[in-house]
């Protein structure tokens, strides 16, 4: 796929260039984003470069990650990235880091809506997964806002800096959004207890 350009009433999700490198790699020196994401500790300007360079193109040719870089609509620096991760089965699944300076404003949960609604309408997603690592409630916070129905914890399922941890899982449904499925969906029946 080619890369795409989503828009928020405030925000821009446009494809990553090779400029945005020194915002990255500023961005990803945040002791919170190198404890919370699996970026690399230390993160070097070669990682922002390899990212930029390598990973994002690679992603979206490949249809296996589509990345954003997100800024002000009106003009301004870098203050998001947001990506989609190809599951399997039309499960997709959503990571975020916010800079420092922009939390609290309700940012991040705007470009996780804007960009679940692309996943349902433009990719055809059937589910939204969202995970984290138990304790990082900022990230489990925004998943809330958006929407997504926390269902548990999974034990050693996410690997962070080749260290296996348990997270927190989620889930979206286009349904969650008033969109319909692109295949029918069974809920399981409601079961007495213990059965």
């Amino acid at each position: 796929m080619e890369p795409i350009t989503l828009t928020t009433d405030r925000l821009r999700l446009r494809n990553f260039v090779p400029g945005d490198a020194e915002a990255v790699y500023e961005i990803c020196q945040d002791p919170a984003i190198r404890r919370w994401t699996t970026v690399p500790d230390p993160y070097t300007r070669q990682d922002a470069d390899f990212f930029l360079n390598r990973l994002v193109p690679d992603g979206w040719r490949e249809d296996t990650e589509y990345a954003f870089a997100v800024e002000p609509l009106a003009g301004g620096p870098l203050l998001a990235a947001v990506a989609l991760s190809s599951r399997d089965s039309g499960a997709w699944e959503i990571g975020y880091w916010l800079a420092e300076e922009h939390r609290g404003s309700g940012y991040m949960t705007e470009i996780a809506r804007a960009v679940a609604h692309w996943a349902f309408t433009g990719l055809g997603c059937t589910r939204l997964v969202w995970r984290a690592e138990v304790g990082n409630a900022g990230s489990r916070a925004v998943a809330e806002r958006v929407g997504f129905a926390v269902e548990g914890v999974q034990r050693a399922a996410l690997v962070n800096k080749g260290t296996l941890r348990d997270c927190w899982v989620g889930a979206l449904l286009p349904s969650d959004f008033g969109l319909p499925s692109p295949l029918p969906y069974l809920p399981a029946p409601d079961l007495p207890a213990g059965t």
